[in-house]
């Protein structure tokens, strides 16, 4: 039989550097996925600590203690006293943020307590450097009593002591901790010897801990939590007073040791922070250089993306060329010019646009950019029945309503968490971007305004749109949803530092990678089925539209070309696409929608990108138009009327419709699951839907 992995659980507060070091351990061997029942990212990957040696290291959230105050804290204590967890750790790896160490050593402490294996990484020391901080690890590591060593997130120094130290605490089998550091009280130590009457335990304070979280423990039976009820009356034990004693009482412990194994400067010279925060966080400058930098993004966007957009159209216009000159006539030929080849090249050109959006993105959290944008606009927020911790989740819409609206279990109060998440999906996220890169084109011309270009400039005023709808959305909710609780925003702002290159290539991979393949899978099989239903139907309406179309082209006398054009529009028509699409389209006329562009909408529910795949299966298929590219199709595409299709009020309503309804079944899925009902995924559906057919009906019987 195989000897069991062992596990190692990576932990720290937030903004300690986990990710830096779970890069540098694991590499591309990273796996990620959710913890079981929950939303919550679970990163998970394998390192070699020797050549004989491989271990799972498990980045658990990050948490200040072990008395969390988020969904995310929750599931990292989960892990820590729960021995029966997936992911109850053999060792800890345990991430110190040495400019911030009194905050730091709480949880530690309390880990050592818990009688883990701990190795400690000291991270942030060329902040400390440049903070005058002089830290002392080998005095920490004799006071501690765990093996202390210095490490570098950006350059990856010290990680191979990390691995040497940590090999050896596994040989170990044991402990390095045998003893307490927090001298639990007499009650809790008899409240500890009930509890482990009847769940074991590892020692007094792990026992201590299942009788502080039993209440909200997910793990523990019914049974369990009725007799440590039990316990906890009988021993007339206060599990608040006693966890606040406790945080008090080590602060008392441990600052004598700061003192010990740090020394600082008090020279009133401000940090490099400090200088930068005074205009970054200035009450007037503030907004003006965060909303340049929006700016700069969606230009970038536009910019930087045309170069290899127009690249990857053209290579896909060859290979469709290609394949139809090679294979014959067939269902196979057609299947993959006219379904599977413009599907996936629908997806594939947009991966240059949605790579910048999500670089740029990254770049800004890593310098710590993020947390100033928070803190700048919570009074802003609150206006507006949100947080300030809410503009996180509503710049991350701009790349995905998904883990944006997974981010928002750091907002502690319910009703502002509960509006974020249903406003948030106005925001435009990436696969909008597909639809407008289209559309736009139809809308404004592309010039030059000074160093502007025209479409960025529409492309950003959208995004605003969207900004203005979710603030008046969440206005409306504020004052129609209670809550009793009041709201606090408590934010640490981490220090300015430069992006480490290989968190953001690692983020990038992982984002771009789901995108292209988590969307190239929905838009494979949409296309498929798509092409199905357009290039069959009953055969008896099928066999009428040829005959229709045949006798049509000879009282025309059309050429032979035009002749089987006019057949496969026919065919087209009869197909079951074509009879789903006239099906719908009475109620989307009143928009400017003919049936193809209704079909479109109901495919594109799947995901919002599929949109541009299923328009180019549609208006791809029998035509001979296989050296154009996706716009000169759709610039090409007439009505009965010889009128253009994709006229400009069309494309207008075509694009708000999009800007403001709910079109991503899996965000309603992420919905439904951060809120446990259906009740509010319905409602969101039902409200923004209703908002975008409103306004895209208003602007285009104005503009028609």
């Amino acid at each position: 039989m195989a000897e069991r992995i062992k596990k190692i659980a990576l932990l720290g507060n937030p903004n300690a550097g986990k990710s830096s070091l779970f890069n540098h351990l694991t590499g591309l061997r990273q796996k990620v996925g959710n913890f079981p029942g929950v939303t919550v990212e679970r990163k998970s990957g394998l390192t070699k600590l020797n050549p004989n040696e491989e271990v799972q290291i498990i980045d658990l959230p990050g948490t200040y203690s072990l008395y969390p105050t988020s969904l995310d804290e929750r599931i990292a204590v989960n892990a820590l006293i729960d021995t029966n967890n997936k992911d109850y750790p053999d060792a800890i790896i345990y991430i110190l943020d040495i400019t911030h160490l009194e905050r730091h050593l709480l949880l530690l402490t309390q880990l050592m307590d818990l009688h883990f294996p701990i190795v400690v990484a000291c991270n942030m020391n060329d902040i400390a450097e440049q903070q005058n901080i002089v830290f002392d690890d080998k005095k920490l590591e004799k006071t501690l009593g765990l093996k202390c060593i210095k490490i570098n997130g950006r350059t990856g120094a010290g990680i191979e002591q990390i691995k040497d130290s940590m090999s050896a605490i596994l040989k170990e089998n044991s402990t390095l901790t045998s003893t307490s550091f927090f001298p639990i009280t007499e009650k809790e130590k008899d409240v500890a010897t009930e509890l482990q009457k009847i769940i074991p335990a590892r020692n007094d304070y792990h026992a201590l801990q299942l009788v502080h979280h039993a209440k909200k423990s997910t793990f523990l039976s019914q049974e369990n939590k009725i007799a440590i009820e039990k316990i906890i009356e009988q021993n007339n034990f206060n599990s608040i007073d006693a966890q606040l004693n406790e945080i008090m009482q080590r602060y008392e412990l441990f600052s004598p040791i700061v003192r010990d194994v740090l020394r600082k400067s008090f020279a009133k010279a401000k940090s490099i922070t400090d200088k930068i925060d005074a205009v970054v966080t200035n009450k007037y400058l503030g907004p003006i250089i965060f909303f340049g930098l929006m700016l700069f993004v969606f230009q970038a966007i536009f910019a930087w993306s045309t170069i290899p957009m127009d690249w990857i159209d053209n290579k896909f216009t060859a290979l469709s060329m290609l394949i139809k000159s090679i294979l014959p006539e067939n269902i196979l030929s057609r299947l993959l010019v006219e379904s599977i080849i413009p599907g996936i090249g629908g997806i594939v050109i947009f991966v240059p646009q949605i790579t910048i959006l999500f670089l740029l993105i990254t770049l800004l959290e890593e310098i710590g950019y993020m947390s100033r944008a928070v803190y700048m606009f919570d009074n802003i927020m609150q206006k507006f029945g949100l947080n300030g911790r809410s503009i996180v989740a509503l710049i991350s819409g701009g790349a995905c309503a998904i883990p944006a609206i997974m981010s928002t279990r750091t907002i502690s109060n319910q009703k502002e968490r509960l509006i974020t998440i249903l406003v948030t999906p106005f925001i435009s996220c990436s696969a909008r971007i597909p639809v407008f890169a289209v559309l736009i084109g139809f809308i404004v011309p592309s010039y030059k305004i000074g160093i502007f270009n025209s479409q960025g400039l529409v492309f950003m005023a959208l995004y605003l749109i969207g900004i203005i709808a979710a603030l008046t959305a969440a206005y409306i909710f504020k004052k129609i949803l209670k809550a009793k609780e009041s709201s606090y925003l408590m934010l640490e702002l981490p220090e300015y530092k430069m992006p480490h290159w290989k968190n953001v290539f690692y983020t990038l991979n992982d984002k771009v990678s789901s995108f292209v393949f988590g969307a190239g899978k929905v838009i494979l099989l949409v296309s498929l089925v798509l092409w199905f239903l357009a290039s069959f139907g009953p055969p008896k309406k099928m066999k009428e539209a040829v005959a229709v179309a045949t006798i049509e082209s000879s009282l025309m006398q059309y050429d032979s070309a035009t002749t089987n054009l006019h057949i496969a529009s026919k065919k087209l028509e009869a197909s079951y696409a074509g009879i789903l699409g006239h099906i719908i389209e009475p109620v989307i006329k009143p928009l400017g929608f003919d049936w193809k562009i209704g079909i479109a909408l109901i495919t594109s529910f799947a995901a919002r990108e599929v949109f541009v795949g299923t328009i180019s299966t549609l208006y791809s298929i029998g035509k001979d138009a296989d050296n154009l590219t996706i716009k000169e199709k759709l610039k090409q595409e007439k009505n009965a009327a010889g009128e253009p299709v994709f006229s400009m009020p069309v494309a207008l309503s075509l694009v708000l419709f999009y800007l403001f309804a709910m079109q991503c079944m899996s965000t309603l899925a992420t919905v439904h699951r951060e809120t446990k009902t259906w009740k509010w995924p319905i409602i969101q559906f039902l409200y923004m839907s209703g908002t975008a057919y409103i306004v895209s009906m208003f602007v285009y019987q104005i503009l028609k």
